[in-house]
């Protein structure tokens, strides 16, 4: 097993011991990322020493899962861990709302308890990669994101225009503070926020989001994933801002760029006693009505 957890504090002590007791009695090694384990020593939250790991390069398709303690940011950091190499990634929530990590701090045991039963499913969950021309340097290597790839503008109070073309074809010019390019996984993230539809993670689906519009007939729109986008952005300042999940680089406005469907996907874990349609209830408080409460 390997697991991940944010390396700025410790706001879960008493859930990192829960899973390290219980994975240690059931003879599971544990793998724990380099810079949140030097955090747990300072803290001096582990009576023992753990074997450890910095970089995507240390890992295997031999690992049987990554287990995340934090919010949804924390698993997509881990994401940048695992790429292509097919572990699947279970979320222990510490932190706020969270529609990625699913399993409740207060639940650890019982649901590691249905996972190593091997009782839950496995959701494919879709990512997004990004080219540009010319090639933007502070992309690099991590070009992809689990949640979304959106275009903003930077130093500017002014609206941007980003032209843009699905396979090949013009689509419009939206003029607004953006442009969100959500897979379903984020459309419960930045999307919403924007207006955008919820879509169930098992969608072959990408949703494009205007970020406060100044045409108020734009909308958001919801494409196939195997559709190509291609953007240009017209600004006032010199540069604007591609951000992939948390990651953000600066490139010229002269780039174009080009989204697709990533060539592999994230695997996540669901206890079967979760599934999405329960935490969209929960998260999202669908269903707080007291004429729902006889169909609960």
């Amino acid at each position: 097993m390997a697991i991940y957890g944010q390396s700025y504090s410790i706001s879960a002590e008493k859930e990192i011991k829960i899973l390290l007791t219980v994975l240690e009695e059931n003879n599971i090694t544990c793998y724990i990322e380099t810079a949140f384990y030097n955090l747990l020593v300072k803290g001096e939250i582990l009576d023992k020493t753990y074997p450890t790991f910095s970089h995507f390069n240390q890992l295997d398709n031999s690992f049987d899962f990554m287990f995340t303690l934090g919010g949804d940011g924390t698993i997509l950091r881990a994401v940048t861990y695992i790429r292509s190499l097919n572990i699947p990634i279970l979320g222990i929530n510490t932190g706020r709302l969270g529609f990625l990590a699913t399993i409740n701090k207060y639940t650890i045991k019982e649901s590691i308890a249905l996972i190593l039963k091997g009782d839950y499913t496995t959701q494919e969950r879709t990512l997004l990669s990004v080219k540009t021309s010319p090639e933007s340097k502070d992309i690099g290597e991590l070009n992809f994101a689990l949640n979304e790839i959106t275009i903003a503008r930077k130093n500017t109070t002014s609206m941007i225009g980003v032209t843009t073309n699905l396979n090949n074809e013009y689509l419009t010019n939206y003029w607004a503070d953006g442009l969100i390019i959500a897979t379903p996984t984020g459309s419960t993230g930045y999307s919403l926020s924007c207006n955008g539809p919820v879509i169930s993670p098992d969608s072959k689906n990408l949703v494009i989001t205007p970020i406060a519009p100044h045409n108020l007939n734009a909308r958001s729109m919801v494409i196939s994933d195997e559709t190509s986008i291609q953007l240009e952005v017209d600004s006032r300042e010199k540069d604007f801002l591609i951000s992939l999940d948390s990651r953000i680089a600066t490139v010229p406005e002269n780039t174009k760029v080009f989204l697709e469907k990533a060539p592999f996907t994230i695997k996540s874990i669901i206890p079967n006693n979760q599934s999405f349609l329960q935490t969209l209830r929960s998260k999202l408080l669908w269903g707080e009505d007291t004429r729902n409460e006889t169909n609960l």
